[in-house]
């Protein structure tokens, strides 16, 4: 009985190993195949030694996921001897799961410029019915799929035979220390080898690689490409803890108070009390105070269509065309709250900066105003907060966030009973065209409004729109690093259509209501590039863009850095009399910090950069001369100190109150 559990043993691990080194091939071919599919997107530089070093790297990290499904196949099968055919099966199901996340990692990483990340987290707290309609609209998910099943197939083919191949039998076995030490060493050997798989071909920790060591190429494309997708899953699931803990780049927790008098007004501030730090006092209206105020967030409404090397694709022109006029002021220089949709719409309302903690799902959000969230200082100047939005308003629980933070009213397109567009929601000129019938009715009002069509599933009809694709795409053709200038000219074509409603809501609005003041800016920039090498700043920057009655070119600072949760702040210095008094983190536009930023990226008056690391580039606007004027080391470093004082006093804010416990 022994011998045989021996040979049985033995037999089993020959077989799990084969499993692991499918499995382990598997990763390894999907990497190669994904960096030669997408090579587009690899930087100039990029060699093939970095090729290769990402390769290795790569196959060295997917040691821990062919481990850890041949740890199934060890456990159930060789061990608890349940029949070998769940082997097979474990070897399958793992092979259909990996050929559908290759399939998907395409279209991911084109509109994200990474592999799966917290976008996969945010999307479970999603509408999964509008995302399933999009990935089958415009991801391809009728001819990814069959493509994952065909390869699925393929590799059942290969997996069946590769685990029937005859295994080498134990050798002599006759007497108890000679089956002793071969089971020893059989133990021995499966130890050693878990942990060298473990810890990504090592025997220690320090010596591994993991998914946060493994960008060991100076290529953002190819340090992706090192996670399998796998690994790239266990990364968001790994930041989203890190999230629900409150851990992010920058939060000092032991040192709340001296963050709080970095980013002051007031320098001689004490107390255990963030009021006083956060209270600010504005210096006199520099403009008549309106009778509406207007906030559009256009959805991905990024910058760079607006620059002047895209100009021939004349997506852009009517905010061109408002920027041109007397009355308007635009800053280049902006930055939005975060990646994703409802991280931009949360730090509207409650003047937070994205820290990592859904505002929108905290019970805390439901149970008080924060001290930070506009709604109540437009109150005391006697205005109505009301959102307008283009979707429904259950969506992300965004509805109950704005009026438990002190909206009066939340619109979705079923309350304006506009026809559905798309899954997301209504056209856009639905959206506006409610909101103006409704300006007659209202008193002095401030309106949120966010937009929707600018989204996939992109369905208009731009023809109808009178949107020509086949000169957009001419023009993009021109242009280096165009992928697929077809799907890009079909999104700038949405994004024309957002444009033109925008700006045509505005002179309307601006006609019959003369005093209205508007700002334009985007939710986030990511999902639409021009090209597959974008720099940080076309990736990520919104623009920023002032006009109304009274609105002067210098009424703020030239280009002036800023982002989301300044935008009230701003509107409020402008307005307000001398000593109105209201609280926020970030500063107004009138006296800017001089840096702005999100999850992952900041901006300042010269440069973009990445906060997790030295990545940094000089603005295109910033003529190359004056690199040698700026320091840009001594810059990002401000910059950073900047954004952890802001953060860790939003984390305060967020997870223990205004009250700083004493040390």
């Amino acid at each position: 009985m022994y011998l045989k559990f021996i040979k049985r043993f033995f037999d089993g691990i020959q077989r799990d190993f084969r499993l692991f080194v499918f499995i382990l091939l598997l990763l390894e071919v999907y990497r190669g195949l994904f960096i030669l599919m997408m090579s587009g997107y690899m930087g100039s530089d990029a060699g093939s030694g970095q090729i290769a070093a990402a390769m290795f790297t790569g196959l060295r990290l997917s040691l821990k996921t062919a481990g850890a499904v041949t740890l199934l196949s060890f456990v159930f099968v060789t061990l608890a001897g349940f029949t070998p055919r769940l082997r097979l099966v474990i070897g399958i199901l793992a092979s259909f799961v990996f050929s559908v996340l290759f399939m998907a990692r395409f279209p991911y990483y084109r509109e994200f410029h990474s592999t799966f990340g917290l976008e996969v987290v945010q999307g479970l707290n999603d509408d999964i019915g509008s995302i399933f309609v999009m990935i089958v609209r415009e991801y391809g998910f009728f001819w990814r799929f069959p493509v994952a099943f065909i390869l699925t197939i393929i590799c059942i083919a290969i997996l069946s035979r590769f685990l029937i191949l005859k295994t080498f039998s134990p050798p002599n076995l006759d007497g108890f220390f000679r089956k002793a030490g071969f089971v020893t060493a059989l133990v021995l050997f499966v130890g050693a080898f878990g942990l060298f798989a473990r810890f990504g071909g090592s025997f220690t920790y320090g010596n591994g690689v993991n998914w946060e060591n493994a960008g060991v190429t100076n290529d953002d494309f190819l340090n992706e490409c090192i996670l399998d997708d796998a690994q790239a899953l266990y990364r968001a699931r790994a930041l989203e803890k890190r999230m629900a803990d409150g851990e992010v780049t920058g939060v000092d927790k032991e040192n709340v108070l001296a963050a709080a008098q970095i980013i002051s007004r007031q320098k001689n501030v004490t107390g255990n009390d963030l009021t006083p730090y956060l209270e600010k006092k504005t210096k006199g209206a520099k403009i008549k105070m309106p009778k509406h105020i207007f906030v559009i967030l256009g959805e991905t409404w990024m910058q760079w269509p607006m620059l002047g090397k895209y100009s021939d694709l004349h997506v852009a022109d009517g905010i061109k065309s408002l920027i041109a006029e007397p009355d308007c002021y635009y800053s280049r220089n902006f930055m939005p709250n975060g990646d994703f949709t409802s991280v931009a719409i949360t730090g509207m309302i409650t003047g937070l900066p994205d820290i990592n903690i859904r505002v929108n799902y905290r019970p805390k959000t439901f149970e008080e105003v924060y001290i930070t969230s506009p709604a109540q200082y437009f109150h005391a100047l006697g205005y109505k907060v009301d959102f307008w939005y283009g979707g429904t308003p259950g969506w992300d629980n965004i509805s109950k966030t704005a009026t438990s933070q002190g909206f009066d009213n939340f619109y979705g397109f079923p309350d304006y009973q506009a026809p559905k567009q798309n899954t997301w929601g209504t056209k856009d000129k639905n959206l506006f065209d409610a909101l103006e019938r409704h300006l007659a009715e209202e008193p002095p009002t401030v309106h949120l409004i966010m937009t929707t069509t600018n989204h996939p599933p992109y369905n208009l009809n731009l023809a109808e729109e009178g949107f020509d694709l086949d000169a957009c795409i001419k023009e993009l053709e021109k242009l280096p690093n165009i992928e697929d200038a077809k799907s890009l000219a079909i999104e700038l074509g949405h994004y024309r259509y957002m444009d033109k409603c925008a700006t045509e809501f505005v002179k309307n609005v601006s006609a019959s209501f003369p005093d209205s003041l508007f700002v334009i800016t985007g939710d986030h920039a990511v999902r639409t590039d021009p090209g597959t090498k974008p720099t940080i700043f076309e990736h990520q920057s919104v623009p920023f863009v002032l006009y109304g009655a009274g609105v002067k070119k210098n009424i703020l600072p030239a280009d002036v850095v800023g982002g989301h949760i300044s935008v009230f702040p701003t509107i409020i210095e402008l307005i307000a009399p001398k000593d109105f008094v209201y609280r926020s983190i970030a500063p107004p536009l009138t006296e800017s910090n001089g840096v702005a930023f999100n999850r992952d990226v900041f901006i300042t008056q010269n440069a973009a950069g990445k906060i997790d690391s030295d990545a940094v580039e000089l603005l295109p606007h910033v003529a190359s001369a004056e690199l040698n004027k700026v320091n840009l080391t001594n810059e990002q470093a401000n910059a950073k100190k900047i954004i952890g004082a802001m953060r860790t006093v939003a984390w305060q804010i967020l997870t223990r109150g205004l009250q700083v416990a004493e040390k």
